[in-house]
């Protein structure tokens, strides 16, 4: 029975389109990168080496070799190709290197593109040419080869070393083997309730794409929000890019306020369909003209450590020589002082040109953004760091602007950067040290949590006057264990972190490691606030990222966070870093919004389990449409898995449609052939870094009479 099984299951894997058993194709032709000289479009971009392409002795083949020497620490020779190739059918580079007559060199192989990179570290031998093959397998397929990279790994210089015969060759690949899987069960009559549709949203989105995933939200946010001047159609970068002014390239600034960026945004919104979440300026400043004016300029104070040279030369980073902070600056070379009238001014503006919040313009708005970081991203115009009683004073006098310009606003705050912002203030952390066991603000305020005094301070308001001034806790999270905003994928170790660091979400066990280094269980954990300080209270999320949306690892670790803001009930979420349309983790919201004709995943979640979710992750939800069960499973492991999903409380058809994304298959979402369910489930392979959709329909067409999502 059970090689009967086995064999049913690689029939079925098989006829699926994935690993068909064919006869080995002839090996492509090697695409040369040096034979005695560098290919055409292939340059020399290195630093700090001395470097010879045509040295004469010792060579592997032909009269010439790479001779490199690493003349300083963490230098490196460095070739790059202005006309990437594929990695599709040539997937392994192949050189010849050799230690010359020193040998004992320590090299870091970098093979890849900008997005991702494969490495391999070599110790080389001593007048011997050793041929080495590096597997382009974890840049996906298929993926641009763009550069190779032979870094100094060590702090000191190395003696010369040479690289010869370097070509992208086709090395044939065996299926990997179809291994056991963990057990996944859906329990369609349990746990179940509303998913919201506002978990679905992008900051700062492309408009194509958000047309084509009926994008749900679309936030206006980052840094230079904080002091963006709606009458000016001017954003200040703050420590981004110098603090300097940039005006806003408007052909007919004459008409100001009319046709601004916040203007465009919004209309952008309007033409998808997509709501918009506002970043209002609270932190009292606003640039004072639309020049290029700068905090910190190097004529009016002095050397600084760096400086924007290319475009505004006199802009200074505000660091001194010695990596102080300057201080004493006047925040008028920039700015001017605002109150919350300026805010309350622009909402009436908003609310006359598009209409109130109930009635189609802008309906929700986020309190600044991220305003315990105010003294290190705005030092120049407030490098006071942020306390309790300000950011509440602030908040209340902002949020009550708001309401008083358009009551039907929904508000969010205090949308906090991180970790540390949510139990501590800015002020807190300002002595330095261990600042942790004795936090000044923290313990003046009963030694209670920000976030939870925040809410208790909101919630305070709202019985004194009968007003409720936020709508939404909102707090920004990014896993510290990673680059998690890198467009970079990272190496393997990274990629195989980012699909692990999800639990950082919801497991109540899962410690997130570096400086957190406790777990975090973000969702669950705002939740539990909420209930206690400020009932009713929604909660989002409006800044996250897992990063890398051009690589499968990035699209799998963002349908896995997706699948969990539904499961644990967030209510908004807009990611940091949207993927343009063409990118592998616009995938990921393409199978959760517009996959299956445009109907995309249930509105309802249902109970969905899996014995092992760093391998396989698996939500379910149901759709009020038509009734069906549509799950999603995402297999984060190297090799195809053999799983069984039991299913209950749910009479399926027989067979359901299936879409799928795969490491193999970035550029695209796959559909599949039916899949065969018994009233019990069924048994299927998943193959390597995929995700899979199905669509299950209901064995009787539906009557309108389905169990109702319980309301949240």
């Amino acid at each position: 029975m059970r090689l009967f099984l086995v064999l049913a299951l690689a029939a079925q894997f098989f006829g699926s389109g994935f690993f068909q058993p064919q006869t080995p194709a002839a090996p492509a032709a090697a695409v040369v990168i040096y034979d005695n000289s560098l290919a055409a479009g292939w340059q020399d971009w290195s630093w700090s080496v001395s470097s010879n392409f045509s040295n004469t002795s010792p060579t592997y083949s032909g009269g010439a070799s790479i001779k490199v020497t690493f003349t300083q620490g963490w230098d490196a020779l460095q070739l790059v190709n202005s006309s990437p190739s594929s990695n599709a059918v040539n997937n392994t580079l192949e050189f010849w290197i050799s230690g010359g007559s020193s040998g004992g060199q320590v090299v870091q192989v970098s093979a890849g593109n900008d997005c991702s990179t494969v490495t391999q570290n070599v110790t080389l031998a001593k007048n011997t040419w050793t041929k080495i093959s590096l597997s382009l397998a974890g840049l996906g397929t298929p993926a641009p080869f763009q550069k190779i990279v032979w870094y100094n790994n060590s702090a000191n210089s190395q003696a010369a070393f040479y690289i010869d015969a370097i070509s992208l060759t086709s090395t044939p690949v065996n299926p990997p083997a179809v291994t056991s899987g963990p057990a996944l069960s859906v329990n369609a009559s349990a746990e179940r309730h509303a998913i919201s549709p506002l978990i679905y949203g992008l900051n700062f989105p492309d408009e194509s794409l958000a047309a084509e995933l009926h994008l749900p939200i679309q936030r206006w946010g980052g840094n230079s929000t904080t002091r963006y001047n709606w009458k000016l159609d001017t954003h200040n970068t703050a420590s981004d890019w110098y603090f300097e002014n940039i005006p806003a390239d408007n052909p007919n600034r004459a008409a100001l306020p009319d046709g601004s960026e916040s203007d465009l945004f919004i209309e952008q919104g309007l033409s998808t369909g997509t709501p918009t979440l506002l970043t209002v300026p609270m932190i009292g400043w606003t640039p004072k003209d639309a020049l290029r004016s700068c905090g910190f300029s190097i004529s009016k104070y002095g050397a600084q450590k760096d400086a924007d040279y290319n475009w505004e030369p006199d802009c200074g980073n505000g660091v001194k020589p010695n990596s102080s902070y300057m201080t004493g600056n006047d925040p008028k070379d920039t700015s001017v002082a605002i109150t919350s009238t300026f805010v309350k001014e622009w909402v009436q503006y908003l609310v006359g040109k598009y209409g109130s919040a109930a009635s189609g313009g802008v309906k929700f708005y986020n309190l600044d953004n991220e305003p315990m970081l105010w003294n290190s991203t705005h030092r120049d115009v407030h490098p006071q760091p942020t306390s309790y009683d300000e950011l509440r004073d602030r908040s209340l006098d902002y949020a009550a602007a708001i309401k008083a310009a358009d009551p039907t606003a929904q508000i969010l705050g205090p949308v906090e950067w991180g970790w540390t912002g949510y139990f501590y203030s800015a002020l807190d952390e300002a002595p330095g040290g261990d600042w942790w066991n004795h936090p000044q603000d923290r313990l003046a305020h009963g030694n209670t949590p920000f976030v939870e005094w925040y809410l208790q301070q909101m919630h305070a308001y709202e019985q004194a006057y009968g007003l409720r001034l936020l709508d939404y806790l909102d707090l920004h999270y990014y896993p510290q264990a990673f680059d998690s905003v890198s467009d970079s994928a990272g190496d393997l170790a990274t990629q195989q972190l980012r699909l692990e660091s999800t639990r950082g979400l919801w497991d109540t066990s899962y410690n997130v490691g570096p400086w957190i280094n406790e777990p975090v269980y973000l969702l669950p954990r705002m939740q539990a606030w909420v209930n206690t300080n400020y009932p009713g209270t929604k909660t989002a999320v409006s800044e996250y990222s897992w990063g890398a949306m051009c690589h499968y690892s990035g699209a799998l670790a963002q349908a896995d966070v997706l699948g969990i803001s539904g499961q644990q009930g967030l209510d908004l979420a807009t990611l940091w870093g949207p993927p343009g349309p063409t990118e592998p983790g616009a995938n990921a919201f393409r199978l959760y919004r517009s996959a299956d004709s445009g109907r995309g995943f249930g509105e309802t979640s249902v109970q969905a389990a899996s014995a092992n979710r760093d391998d396989l992750s698996i939500f379910a939800a149901q759709r009020s449409l038509d009734g069906a069960l549509t799950l999603m499973v995402i297999n984060k492991t190297a090799g195809p898995l053999s799983a069984n999903l039991t299913l209950s409380g749910f009479a399926p058809a027989a067979s359901a449609r299936a879409y799928r994304f795969t490491s193999t298959a970035q550029t695209s979402i796959v559909p599949l052939a039916d899949q065969a369910v018994s009233p019990s489930g069924f048994q299927t392979i998943y193959p390597a870094y995929s995700i899979t959709l199905y669509i299950l329909p209901p064995a009787q067409a539906p009557l309108h009479s389905f169990i109702p999502a319980v309301k949240r």
